[in-house]
Formats: structure tokens, C-alpha cells, sequence
């Protein structure tokens, strides 16, 4: 590693080139703030990566005009999921009830919408996309964040900056850096996903989603059209026992959870075709110091209940944007400005990571206790829950809203 060569300059430095750093970026750059955004990548061709962009999301790209061309990245849309309970399928929600220009999640491929947010950004003069960038170190002066230094193609850079934003994910280096402590939130699982062809005699899964347990494990999956999307949720740290008793058994353990899935299965021959998430669900009590802040999963790893997380960290990047762009432009930032972000998203986080965590306490983990093969078992109340129009729909409006609508302030 070479010496630090000269120093750059933004106003911004983002660090994660995820959704809240993606898009953060792209409504900074609209506003005229000279933002730098650093991705540790080459490209952004991740498996399995978060692919759901739900309607609060869509709502907001449509703010943006952008409505139209994530549409064209994918057609596969998901109304909600179809249960296998005792009693015949089930369907806990259905996303069409909602009042919103798209009632539904579309699964779009991260990469693809990634691509999208920072060629809109590139169109604006104020904008650069550092691929290959991997934060070093943080510079600091007179108590406060400053930028950071970064090694790209074997050199380290400084870059200097008034606001550094940690938006680089749950293993956050950023957050490291700055030594700032996180706080769990809900017990840990592990989770193995993995993509299963469509065959030409294929299973119709009512609302594009499917869903069961049993044998300790649990099963979803999601209609992509050109293949489906599996996950399969696993006790954490019990991978290396499953992968000891090999593949075949792992394929008749799926068959007994979801039969439908026999023939699809044929198709599983290599441990490499698995892709294996550890998952935890967190968040720092402070988003910020003096120059920085955290936004995304950098500052409230999420579970993937729900699969939420792309849009709370889109969420964060809006807010963030809209409380900050004008303190940037004039060239001053204080910690009571990015107190107001954390203060304003904190709420909506704790929320959902308060239902995520009872789901996991009360859903969850019974299943993966479940020795057999089980129907799931709905409890009278949900059912007449279910019945009640205001109360059905409350679940899946958090889902896919949020807690509070965002929106992009103009």
C-alpha cells in the first residue's frame, strides 16, 4: 500500500453504494450538493441480494420520474403470500386492498435498480461514483469527521468532506470506524436462498409468494417468472450440520416441507448454488457523531421479516436528504441537523423492528422447533382479525408504506 496521494473534495461523501447510499446520492446531485459516493465493489452484481421494492418505494421513484424505468426491470409482481394451513391455503394479506398507485412489491434485481439510481445521478455535474473505493480510515479535524481515506487500484486517497454518510451496510465499516455501538433487537437466524427453475408444468401460487414449516426449518418463496426464489430458514450456525449430512438430504428435507417442489429440486446439485445470509437485527442508540452519519442497514440492521429493509434505508436516504441538502449547500452541518434525521426515522425503525421481533419470538422460532412436517395452525383471533377491514389491513400497510409515508420534499 502506497502513501496517501493528494486530497479530493466533496461537500458529501457517501460510503455504500446500497439503495440509502444510491439514493441518497441521486437527491443530493438533484440539489445541486457535490457528492462523492464510494462503493468497495467493482460492480453491483450481488446474489440474493435484496430484490423487493415495495409501493413506498415505487412512490418515490415515481417522484423522481424514475416510476416508468424501474417497471421495465421487471415484471414480476407479488400481491402476498399463500399460506398452506390446516384448513387450505391461507392468505394473511393482500396488498391490492391498499390505497396507492402500485399495490404491490416488484421484485426487481438490486443490481439493476442500482445501475438505474446512479446513471440518473451521473446526468448532474456534482455527482462521481467511485467503484473499486474501500474505506481505510476516517479523517478527522478538530473533533469532528472530515472524509475518509479510501485504496483504489492499490493507492489510498483522502477525500475530504463536510458530511460523511456510513449508508455501507449491516457489517459497516463506517460504523467501526467511528467505534459507534449497536444494540440487538430481535435472536438471530441464518437463512439459505437459492433460485429453483420454472418448469412448463408449473405449481400457481395465488399472489406470487408461498410460505410453510416444518422439521425445524422454513420455507418461502417468490415468483421471479424466469425462476423462482427460495429461502429456506435455518437455526443459526446449524449450516455445517446440514451441509455435513449433504445435499440430498437437504433436497428431501425441502420436499417434505413443500412437496410442490419435488421436480424443481432436481435441478439443486452443487453446495455452490446456495447462497447462505447470517442474519441479526440491531440498531445504534446514536446515528451520528460531529461530520458523520449513518443511514440504512448501517445504523439499524434489519431482519429480513418483511423484507423492509431496502425501504427503510430509502426511507432514511429521503429524509436525510431533505433535512440536509439545504445545511450542505451553505456549507454547515451541526449535530443538531443530523440529530433531526435520527430523530425523525428512529420511531418508524423501532417500530417495525419491535413486530419483526415478535414475529421471530412468536413465529419463528416455534417453527424452527417443529420436529414434523406441519400445517400451519391460525389461531380463531387472526381469522377474525382478518374479517376486520381496518385491522386486516393495517399489517400489510406497515409493510409496504412504512410506518409514515416518505416522500421527496421539492
Amino acid at each position: 500500500m502506497v502513501q496517501a496521494k493528494g486530497g479530493e473534495e466533496a461537500r458529501c461523501c457517501i460510503v455504500g453504494g446500497g439503495p440509502a447510499g444510491a439514493m441518497l446520492g441521486l437527491l443530493l446531485a438533484r440539489r445541486g450538493v457535490p457528492t462523492t459516493l464510494l462503493e468497495m465493489h467493482n460492480d453491483f452484481d450481488r446474489d440474493f441480494r435484496g430484490d423487493t421494492v415495495h409501493p413506498s418505494t415505487l412512490e418515490i421513484l415515481d417522484q423522481l420520474g424514475l416510476a416508468e424505468s424501474v417497471h421495465k426491470l421487471s415484471d414480476s409482481k407479488i400481491f402476498g403470500p399463500t399460506l398452506l394451513t390446516r384448513c387450505g391455503p391461507f392468505r394473511p394479506f393482500d396488498l391490492r386492498r391498499l390505497k396507492t398507485k402500485y399495490p404491490y412489491i416488484l421484485m426487481a434485481h438490486q443490481r439493476d435498480l442500482l445501475a438505474l439510481l446512479t446513471a440518473e445521478a451521473k446526468k448532474y455535474p456534482g455527482f462521481q461514483l467511485l467503484m473499486g473505493a474501500r474505506v481505510v480510515d476516517l479523517i478527522r479535524q478538530d473533533g469532528a469527521v472530515r472524509g475518509v481515506r479510501y485504496q483504489r487500484n492499490g493507492n489510498v486517497h483522502e477525500l475530504h468532506a463536510l458530511l460523511t454518510v456510513g449508508a455501507d451496510g449491516r457489517f459497516s465499516r463506517v460504523r467501526h470506524l467511528a467505534g459507534i455501538d449497536q444494540v440487538r433487537t430481535s435472536p438471530p437466524m441464518d437463512v439459505l436462498w437459492f433460485r429453483l427453475p420454472h418448469l412448463t408444468d408449473d405449481v400457481d401460487i395465488l399472489g406470487g409468494a408461498f410460505g410453510g414449516f416444518g422439521r425445524g426449518h422454513i420455507i418461502g418463496g417468490f415468483d421471479r417468472k424466469e425462476y423462482w426464489q427460495v429461502g429456506l430458514v435455518i437455526a443459526k450456525g446449524s449450516y455445517q450440520s446440514l451441509r455435513d449430512h449433504g445435499l440430498e438430504r437437504l433436497r428431501r428435507l425441502i420436499v417434505e416441507i413443500e412437496p410442490r417442489l419435488t421436480k424443481h429440486l432436481e435441478s439443486l446439485q452443487d453446495w455452490r448454488q446456495l447462497s447462505l445470509l447470517s442474519v441479526e437485527s440491531s440498531r445504534c442508540q446514536s446515528w451520528y457523531k460531529p461530520g458523520l452519519l449513518l443511514i440504512g442497514d448501517a445504523a439499524h440492521p434489519m431482519s429480513p421479516v418483511g423484507g423492509v429493509g431496502i425501504n427503510y434505508a430509502v426511507h432514511d436516504a429521503v429524509v436525510a436528504a431533505n433535512l440536509l441538502s439545504e445545511p450542505l449547500l451553505n456549507g454547515r452541518i451541526s449535530t443538531n441537523e443530523l440529530h433531526a434525521v435520527q430523530s425523525k426515522r428512529q420511531w418508524p425503525v423501532r417500530i417495525i423492528q419491535s413486530f419483526q421481533r415478535q414475529m421471530q419470538k412468536r413465529v419463528i422460532a416455534r417453527a424452527l422447533e417443529a420436529r414434523e412436517r406441519q400445517f400451519l395452525h391460525i389461531p380463531w383471533f387472526v381469522l377474525a382479525c382478518n374479517a376486520v377491514a381496518i385491522i386486516r389491513d393495517l399489517f400489510p400497510r406497515m409493510i409496504a408504506l412504512g410506518v409514515v409515508r416518505v416522500r421527496v420534499d421539492e
